[in-house]
């Protein structure tokens, strides 16, 4: 490529042209990184982490996570539970409408529902709500033009925070003119902050400011509390390079990158035109095992690879200290994360061998997958790799752009994969976000009938003593099994150019629009 041809590549990834949409023109538009293009805007529907982030900042749900990771009430006003636990009646906001103008109504609730539960959709989550999961839902009823009745089919601790997950797209509510005329998704016209304007794949997705949005009383409160935009828009830019990123902050052509690399973190915070926030996250980045492979199905040789790796010195290199090391699938800051949990087995390469022999390995090449799109997955496997080779255990190492990881990783096509898991914010669903039958749901990594079962028990009380009892048991069960060895909870890492106001890292790790500033 010419130098011309580079520098105006580099012109369209930071949105500098002339002749895009007019809000590209603002003065007045937060500029956000993506380090990878979205997968679509149905919430939910073909989703990863990107797309989650981009469609939370458009659509809203019954219910929302706030910061401390508890669920709280968003378009409904009040949520009744039976006395049975069985029954939930969300009484719906007054005056909230959506981007085209109509009215939030009971009905759009139970229209969106049954398109979410319809499974030629494909929605992230179906499995949670339809019975095949943690739950079922029997039926979804309007009862008035502003109040929806949910009905389960037995009582479950996890239906609220499952309507609120990330990755579910919140179950975002959306207008009815978020589907086109031939039946398929158009675009999310939600009741969000912001309004959905345009997505131009592999380089930006415009977000315009809701000038009628119905806020909340109060502050900001994770994905609930008070949302109120405060920018005429935002524009999530495709920059997949961190370098480019990085460059692009310090020149001024974007003004938030939600996730910086750790070795960046010390430059910039030298630096006065940039602001670096760091906060703990309840993410969880693993090496994932396929328990049907014929080589890995023998628990040894997976308890052997553990017992190569020295976790705390692991994490340390990736992560340069942010990192907390972690063993468990329960985030060390959950309430849950007790002793059990909080144990570190220490490296012991003599008992790995001694493993291996006992499994009759003679060498045999372990393909690990991982993606240099997120540098710590590449970084993680690297030094998984030249650590169990200390044990006698070959790895290789196939590099894959994240979105052909994820596909591997949502078929169960891989041996081992170095994978990154989204928060969970309640420790039964730290387990389940890796456990099912995996003839159901093939990216279920731990196929166990007997933990299936105290998963099943840990949703269904709310006793804290008692749920902590049954996840204890899993911990114990799942550290025996090693479907996967979970090494750390990340920081969230964030910059910002100094003239952000409002801008503010999180637990969830995705980066929100609202009440932010550009002084």
């Amino acid at each position: 490529m010419t130098n011309l041809g580079i520098l105006a590549g580099s012109a369209v990834a930071l949105g500098l042209l002339a002749g895009g949409p007019a809000l590209a023109q603002s003065q007045d538009v937060l500029r956000i990184q993506l380090n990878a293009d979205i997968r679509s805007t149905d919430p939910g529907i073909n989703r990863d982490a990107n797309s989650d982030a981009v469609v939370m900042n458009v659509l809203e749900g019954l219910v929302a996570f706030r910061e401390d990771a508890s669920v709280g009430p968003m378009l409904a006003e009040s949520i009744d539970t039976s006395a049975d636990g069985r029954s939930y009646t969300f009484k719906l906001r007054k005056g909230v409408t959506f981007h085209d103008g109509t009215p939030l109504t009971a009905a759009d609730v139970v229209f969106d529902w049954q398109r979410y539960m319809a499974p030629q959709n494909n929605w992230r989550c179906l499995p949670e709500f339809d019975g095949s999961g943690r739950m079922k839902v029997t039926g979804v009823e309007a009862v008035d033009p502003l109040t929806v009745r949910f009905t389960l089919a037995e009582p479950s601790a996890l239906f609220l925070t499952t309507l609120a997950r990330v990755d579910c797209g919140g179950t975002g509510i959306y207008a009815r003119s978020s589907i086109g005329a031939d039946g398929k998704w158009a675009k999310p016209v939600g009741t969000g902050p912001f309004k959905f304007e345009a997505w131009v794949p592999g380089q930006y997705i415009d977000l315009s400011r809701n000038e009628a949005y119905a806020a909340l009383p109060g502050k900001p409160d994770g994905y609930a509390g008070n949302k109120m935009p405060k920018v005429a828009g935002v524009r999530f830019m495709i920059i997949p390079d961190p370098s480019a990123a990085k460059a692009a902050l310090l020149s001024g052509g974007i003004d938030v990158i939600p996730d910086i690399a750790v070795s960046d973190m010390a430059e910039l915070r030298a630096n006065a035109d940039v602001k670096v926030q760091s906060k703990p996250t309840m993410e969880l980045n693993a090496i994932l095992f396929q328990v049907k492979d014929p080589l890995l199905s023998d628990p040894r040789i997976r308890q052997a690879l553990a017992l190569s790796l020295d976790v705390p010195q692991l994490v340390q290199a990736v992560t340069e200290g942010e990192g907390k090391p972690n063993r468990s699938l329960i985030p060390v800051s959950s309430a849950y994360y007790g002793e059990p949990e909080a144990k570190m087995p220490e490296r012991d390469l003599d008992t790995a061998r001694k493993l291996l022999a006992e499994a009759g390995y003679k060498g045999q090449p372990i393909r690990m997958l991982t993606s240099k799109h997120y540098q710590y997955l590449y970084d993680m496997a690297v030094l998984v790799q030249a650590m169990a080779e200390e044990a006698g255990i070959k790895i290789e190492l196939e590099v894959l752009d994240w979105a052909t990881l994820l596909d591997h990783y949502t078929k169960g096509d891989y041996q081992a994969a170095a994978f990154s898991y989204s928060a969970r914010l309640d420790p039964s669903l730290s387990f389940d976000m890796v456990s099912g039958d995996k003839a159901k749901a093939p990216r279920k990594v731990w196929d166990n009938p007997a933990a299936l079962a105290l998963l099943k028990q840990s949703t269904q009380v709310a006793d804290k003593a008692q749920r902590q009892a049954l996840i204890d048991q899993m911990e114990t069960m799942f550290r025996t099994d090693v479907p996967m060895i979970a090494l750390y909870n990340p920081a969230a890492k964030g910059a910002t150019r100094a003239n952000v106001e409002g801008f503010e890292v999180w637990s969830l790790s995705q980066p929100r629009g609202w009440g932010v500033m550009l002084k």
